[in-house]
């Protein structure tokens, strides 16, 4: 069953509390459709089944708190935690995606968290790698606190405005709707993992070099 089919198919007071859980895992730093996830509970509230400020409400929440866990988690563990989630799960933790989110965070700073939530690979990265990389908690949760609301409150109400003005093809637009976030989800993936193996081919140049300078370099007696 297909996560989308999963949510609709649970007590309309459950899916309140799934949407929060599943965004909140996924902000923990564990790979989940967050996105559609939140596309589908938001068409849902278009057809009068649940509240769009209830999910909003959730969804934000959801964002916030598992991203300060996921902080946590990475202040307490730092780097070696990534290279242990590296040899487990080398397509999500891998250490060319690793080295791809440290370059965005040292391109953006605490902003790296904010524009984190709005790419899907960035995003299980941005509370794990922050805690790791002992950025201030105040800056952090400033960036997180906008993203949360901004990402999952703004898509929410999108959604749900954009639903209710197209109501008589609703089904339709779910559709449209589910795919639009299949394709979003998978185009962020895909420019993540094409920096990621440049990166990686790069870090692998890097080491080439130096293994072949140190080849060269005499020995001192």
């Amino acid at each position: 069953m297909h996560i989308d089919a999963w949510i609709e198919s649970v007590p309309p007071t459950a899916v309140y509390a799934l949407i929060g859980l599943i965004i909140g895992i996924e902000s923990l730093g564990i790979p989940l459709p967050g996105e559609i996830a939140l596309i589908t509970a938001s068409l849902m509230a278009v057809k009068g089944v649940v509240s769009p400020w209830g999910i909003a409400a959730c969804a934000v929440a959801g964002a916030i708190i598992g991203d300060s866990i996921g902080y946590s988690i990475g202040r307490k563990g730092g780097k070696p935690l990534f290279e242990k989630l590296g040899r487990k799960f080398p397509k999500h933790f891998g250490p060319s995606h690793l080295a791809t989110a440290e370059r965005s965070f040292q391109k953006w700073g605490m902003w790296a968290v904010f524009f984190g939530r709005f790419i899907a690979l960035l995003r299980i990265f941005a509370g794990p790698l922050a805690g790791a990389l002992k950025m201030p908690y105040w800056k952090f949760l400033i960036a997180n606190v906008l993203g949360g609301v901004i990402w999952a409150g703004g898509t929410t109400l999108l959604v749900f405005k954009v639903g209710k003005a197209i109501e008589p093809w609703l089904s339709r637009v779910s559709w449209a709707g589910l795919a639009a976030a299949v394709v979003v989800g998978a185009t962020s993936a895909w420019v993540m993992k094409r920096r990621a193996a440049k990166t990686h081919a790069r870090i692998e140049a890097e080491e080439a070099a130096k293994a072949a300078e140190a080849v060269r370099t005499p020995v001192a007696d």
